[in-house]
């Protein structure tokens, strides 16, 4: 049977060493190479590895500036934390900064916040917060009130995206940088197929996505396991305790799940995919695998990309998905713009015409920021 990931269970006669360096004591069993290293080589091999995929990514050159998704999470911290010591030991030549986005949800993200704040003065980097309030005149407190806790998901993942795009364009930056790691990476391949969406799935496994748009996102950690960044329980001096990457590290995180997120329809994909690696360790890496070599027929009609007539983001439809979103909002329709259309223009252009649009137009625009 095979040994459980992450327990290092010491030998009847003396303790084990360490794999690679074969001085120290073991703290871990890593999940991608079932080694069983010390803590000072997890951090060794750890950050090694996240530099090879940004060097050999070319993910960024000297003098960019750099904004990192900070939502006070697991991820981010970690990925807060790292890309500032690398950027310092190899030279990176970066400038960086956290951005957050402040959704309005009262008991979690004002108290992820100041996870934030402290971030900013522990990493030195400077801090930009956008919010849900400024850019779209909705707190996510205020859309769950009237859409309920089924399909509120949708407005936060739409309005989100948009909100760190706009983030990014207020700091000036090059490119922004996101704790999405390997977990992440396999769980919207397995989504993407299960709900059909071609489009996405062909570019979800990319390390740099969003070229077309007005700024790049890169993840450094797309072959980082979750496990090792913060969920990873080990077995020492007969104590079992959470020995992780952000745990060695004493990093300042946020822990508390989204309280509007346990419908979520991601949260099956993840199920299975722990299911999936409890099983087979190296099944998240293989899922990965798979996205990079599918191949889109020549026949399927893939959406062309555009830009909103209404606020000037990308978007394959006249309007993009947070126009229509809020024009429901703002309208009393909220279910309006949920689900796919049926046509070209959907049903969204259809409420449009019947309404001549004119209330539409005057309502408040996705975003205070033009692109």
């Amino acid at each position: 049977m095979e040994e459980e990931v992450g327990v290092v269970k010491p030998k009847n006669g003396g303790g084990r060493l360490c794999s690679l360096c074969n001085q120290r004591r073991p703290a871990l069993k890593r999940p991608k190479t079932l080694e069983q290293i010390c803590k000072e080589c997890f951090y060794t091999v750890f950050e090694e590895e996240i530099h090879r995929v940004i060097v050999d990514n070319q993910l960024f050159k000297p003098g960019e500036r750099i904004a990192i998704g900070a939502s006070g999470g697991k991820d981010s911290t970690v990925l807060a934390y790292v890309m500032s010591e690398l950027n310092r030991r190899h030279n990176y030549g970066l400038d960086l900064f956290l951005l957050s986005v402040d959704e309005g949800i009262t008991g979690y993200r004002d108290d992820s916040l100041e996870t934030v704040k402290r971030n900013e003065i522990q990493y030195g980097l400077p801090l930009k917060v956008v919010s849900y309030k400024d850019l779209y005149g909705w707190t996510m407190d205020e859309i769950v009130k009237i859409i309920g806790l089924k399909n509120n998901c949708t407005f936060c993942g739409v309005f989100r995206r948009q909100a760190l795009d706009r983030g990014a364009a207020l700091l000036k930056v090059d490119k922004l940088v996101t704790g999405h790691n390997a977990d992440d990476i396999a769980e919207t391949v397995l989504l993407n197929i299960l709900r059909g969406d071609i489009a996405r799935l062909s570019r979800c496994t990319s390390i740099t996505t969003g070229e077309e748009g007005p700024i790049p996102r890169c993840k450094p950690f797309k072959y980082t396991y979750e496990k090792e960044i913060v969920i990873y329980p080990c077995h020492l001096s007969n104590l079992d305790q959470l020995f992780t990457y952000a745990y060695f590290k004493r990093l300042d995180y946020f822990s508390t799940e989204c309280i509007y997120s346990p419908n979520a329809y991601r949260g099956f994909a993840r199920e299975f995919i722990k299911d999936l690696e409890r099983l087979r360790p190296r099944a998240i890496l293989d899922i990965i695998k798979s996205g990079e070599d599918f191949r889109i027929s020549t026949s399927t009609k893939m959406p062309e990309q555009g830009t909103c007539e209404r606020c000037g983001y990308i978007s394959s439809q006249k309007w993009c998905k947070a126009c229509v979103l809020l024009d429901g909002l703002n309208r009393g329709l909220p279910k309006l713009g949920i689900g796919r259309s049926r046509g070209p223009n959907g049903d969204r252009q259809r409420e449009m015409k019947q309404s001549n649009g004119t209330r539409n137009i005057q309502s408040k625009q996705c975003g205070t920021l033009d692109f």
